[in-house]
């Protein structure tokens, strides 16, 4: 068989099997014990060895960045429903609490994604993720920053470290809930411009 041929080969059945139960096994982990959970455990559970899962993912982040990719129809169809409002400020505000949810899918998720969006790393599987939604927060940005609602010092990469950062306190349980709408408020009042404001 030719070289091309072998590559537009689809995987064997038991191959696409291996890799869906080990995703799946590995989000229900994810949901119960955070991000540091165990992968020999998501292993036995997704009933393979740990030789197979590291032939799918070879490290954590592989494994975590491919889960986030099954979750991520979710803040596509916020962006979905956050285009249809027509007001650029309150489609930012929408936006970064549409991130606050995805940054707070699993405890202790908020870290490796501070770490590859930081290190800026092509090897990281978590820094085209995080380079995906800082890209979508820069135009949430520039939309406002036109409609004159932002100041024009802002950048996406600032919300979106707002954004992880209210993720991890709410993940942490370091704040309640009021606490969390208050430090909402004051990054929106950072954020916009003083003579937009109520």
């Amino acid at each position: 068989m030719s070289a091309s041929g072998q590559q537009g080969r689809k995987p064997r059945a038991d191959v696409r099997r291996n890799r869906a139960a080990l995703l799946e096994a590995a989000q229900r982990h994810f949901l119960k014990y955070g991000v540091g959970t165990s992968l020999e455990a998501v292993a036995k559970e997704a009933g393979v060895g740990p030789g197979t899962l590291y032939r799918h993912f070879p490290t954590r982040e592989a494994l975590l960045a491919a889960v986030l990719q099954t979750r991520s129809e979710e803040l596509v169809a916020r962006q979905g429903e956050i285009a249809r409002l027509g007001d650029a400020d309150e489609a930012l505000a929408q936006w970064l609490r549409a991130l606050e949810e995805y940054f707070s899918a699993f405890s202790g998720l908020p870290e490796p994604l501070m770490a590859a969006a930081r290190a800026q790393d092509p090897d990281n599987p978590l820094t085209l993720p995080c380079d995906t939604v800082i890209t979508a927060t820069e135009e949430y940005v520039r939309a406002a920053q036109r409609a004159g609602r932002v100041c024009e010092s802002v950048k996406g990469y600032d919300l979106f470290l707002a954004a992880i950062s209210v993720a991890w306190l709410k993940g942490a349980g370091a704040a309640e809930e009021e606490s969390l709408d208050c430090l909402r408020a004051l990054i929106a009042t950072g954020y916009r411009k003083r003579d937009t404001q109520a």
